[in-house]
């Protein structure tokens, strides 16, 4: 529009109003291929290929992202591994909770260094307090949850 609708004089840019709003766009669950392509040497006999990508566990379909999708929804959201393999299953990915429990368990021992350097700084503290309150841990199949203690530690500020 270059003619004012209401006089008919001329339009000159004043400015511009921005507006936002929130949408949710769903998780997915996508196939990464990774494609390797070979090289035969004809004048030795030889193949060559890259070499495949480093996975956390051998044979493991998981990618780091995935991975660390399942450990921010167990310990920050507080998310059972059961309700994650129910939510991937409405995803139309069927893994045992079984399989969710070996990837946090790989992932712990990628991340023993970090957990040691955590617990140098905290015991590294004049004082340190714990808390051992009981909480109940959800396990599908049993009439009554079972019981389970969270440990925290945190150096005192002052």
């Amino acid at each position: 529009m270059t003619a004012c609708p209401s006089c008919g004089g001329v339009l000159r840019d004043a400015g511009t109003t921005t507006s936002e709003t929130l949408d949710w766009v769903p998780a997915s669950v996508r196939v990464v291929r990774i494609n390797r392509p070979k090289c035969a040497c004809r004048a030795c006999g030889t193949l060559h290929q890259a070499p495949a990508p480093e996975r956390i566990v051998v044979g493991c379909l998981a990618t780091p992202g995935l991975i660390a999708h399942v450990l921010t929804s167990r310990y920050c959201d507080h998310l059972p591994l059961y309700r994650q393999s129910q939510m991937l299953a409405r995803q139309g990915v069927t893994l045992a909770r079984s399989t969710l429990a070996d990837w946090v368990k790989a992932a712990a021992c990628w991340l023993a260094p970090l957990r040691d350097q955590l617990m140098n700084h905290v015991c590294a503290a004049e004082r340190v307090f714990a808390d051992d309150t009981p909480l109940p841990i959800l396990d599908p199949g049993r009439n009554s949850p079972s019981g389970g203690v969270l440990v925290a530690h945190a150096p005192q500020v002052l």
